[in-house]
């Protein structure tokens, strides 16, 4: 099988990403960059920027609508963003989280749900969070032809069992379940695993043992991609960064500048100026200027 030539300058210009592509990349030992998105005008900028994979997070509920977990979004918020999101992208594959509660009682309702996300929303993939409970989903997916990536290690739509967000894999025990859950879901027919809050070598040994990509959140630099929240990168997510994140720009800093030089400039009637106003012409003022009419 050949393998092409992947170079991130030419990606304005590049065909439309596909799990087939992915496929080639960890094959190639190519790395995968993944973002999150959650609007037009973030999704247009990271698209055009080269990204290979767009997920439209659940993390949108925290960074995006305030609350104060993943756990309170609903599939037709999910569905609002995912389609904003799909507007804007030209290039990257766009893959949706189906949110807590959308695929957790029965396998007809998480199917149900999960074509909204493909029909009505675009999108070209769904994540799960889970593991070998999730098997059957994701063999009903995949034959329903949805794209499906599954999520291992901390998994945020389960932090009430896991007592918190906490790193998981750490034990032989877990490492082992881990496996397990990893070859199970690719047996099922999974397209790709994200491997979240997890030790280098628990993540390492996943990567290297399955067949399918591996995107890392917090799991070292040895998965086939890795994928951060839009919202960290940027520094507009309130709230003190995780270990694993590192911030490339600071949005608040720009955006609170902007916003409180235009206050400013408001308050002293500094703006608007006379060149951003429109005018009459110069027979209307003239008309307006005589007393008599």
């Amino acid at each position: 099988m050949s393998v092409p030539h992947f170079r991130s300058s030419d990606a304005s210009a590049s065909s439309p990403i596909t799990f087939q592509i992915l496929q080639q990349k960890k094959q190639a030992g190519h790395p995968i960059v993944a973002l999150t998105a959650y609007d037009y005008a973030t999704a247009r900028l990271v698209d055009e920027a080269g990204v290979d994979l767009i997920l439209v997070g659940d993390s949108l509920a925290q960074v995006v609508l305030g609350y104060d977990s993943t756990l309170p979004v609903t599939v037709d918020e999910m569905l609002h963003h995912t389609r904003a999101v799909r507007r804007a992208v030209r290039r990257a594959l766009v893959a949706a989280d189906m949110p807590w509660g959308s695929y957790h009682l029965t396998v007809e309702d998480a199917l149900a749900n999960a074509v909204r996300f493909i029909k009505e929303a675009g999108a070209q993939a769904v994540k799960i969070e889970g593991g070998v409970a999730r098997a059957e989903l994701v063999e009903r997916l995949t034959a329903a032809e949805i794209p499906v990536i599954g999520h291992l290690g901390l998994t945020p739509q389960s932090i009430h069992r896991m007592g918190g967000y906490k790193v998981q894999g750490k034990t032989p025990a877990a490492i082992g379940a881990l496996l397990h859950d990893a070859h199970t879901l690719e047996a099922a027919g999974a397209a790709a695993l994200v491997l979240e809050g997890m030790p280098r070598e628990t993540a390492a040994r996943i990567t290297a043992e399955v067949g399918i990509p591996t995107i890392g959140i917090g799991a070292g630099p040895d998965c086939d991609g890795q994928i951060l929240v839009f919202h960290d990168l940027v520094n507009l997510s309130f709230s003190p960064p995780a270990k694993f994140v590192r911030r490339y720009g600071d949005a608040a800093a720009l955006f609170r500048s902007a916003v409180e030089t235009y206050r400013r400039d408001v308050e002293a009637r500094a703006f608007p100026a006379d060149a951003e106003s429109y005018h009459l012409s110069s027979e209307v003022a003239a008309s307006l200027a005589d007393p008599e009419n």
